[in-house]
């Protein structure tokens, strides 16, 4: 997802009628980041859950040293 940052990656869920996202990165070293979970409750990623994901993405990214 490249509103997140470069190799991040969504993982869609659905069961029993909901509908779940996970971002995650699997690119630092040897390392996978799970950025964000979240139940999505419209057709549009609220912003809040991007910008979220977008400073753990960051943190992830310092934390592994790149």
């Amino acid at each position: 997802m490249k509103t997140i940052g470069s190799g991040t990656y969504e993982l869609r869920i659905k069961e029993y009628g909901n509908e779940y996202r996970i971002f995650y990165v699997a690119k630092f070293g040897d390392s996978i980041y799970v950025l964000h979970a979240f139940k999505k409750t419209s057709r549009k990623t609220p912003e809040r859950h991007l910008n979220i994901s977008r400073r753990r993405y960051k943190i992830a990214k310092e934390h592994a040293g790149e």
